[in-house]
């Protein structure tokens, strides 16, 4: 079985312009509020969409509000096959005053 991987966002934020995908894991209403741009939205229901539809390979960034819940998604996706998975430390909180020109607002599409 493969395991996550915690990271800092800077390097979550190197990931990300090589193409990892980003999940953000928050309530539907924080997500909205503002989220990573390009960040999905993944809850209960939109889970198992997600992983079948996903590149188990592909580096999949998890974000959280800091950093602990993402850690049990992360570990969780690596349990369903996805072999590059990421826990941002921090979580949105820390990228949002890290990174203020890297988020973006509306709903999940």
């Amino acid at each position: 079985m493969s395991e996550f991987k915690r990271i800092p966002p800077e390097q979550a934020l190197a990931l990300r312009a090589q193409g990892a995908v980003v999940v953000d894991i928050r309530d539907p209403q924080a997500f909205a509020a503002g989220h990573i741009t390009g960040a999905k939205h993944l809850d209960n229901h939109s889970v198992a969409d997600f992983i079948r539809n996903a590149d188990l390979d592909a580096p999949t960034l998890v974000v959280c509000y800091h950093g602990n819940s993402s850690q049990s998604a992360a570990a969780y996706l690596a349990g369903q096959g996805f072999s590059d998975v990421y826990s941002v430390d921090g979580g949105f909180e820390l990228w949002r005053t890290t990174y203020p020109t890297e988020t973006a607002q509306g709903a999940a599409e």
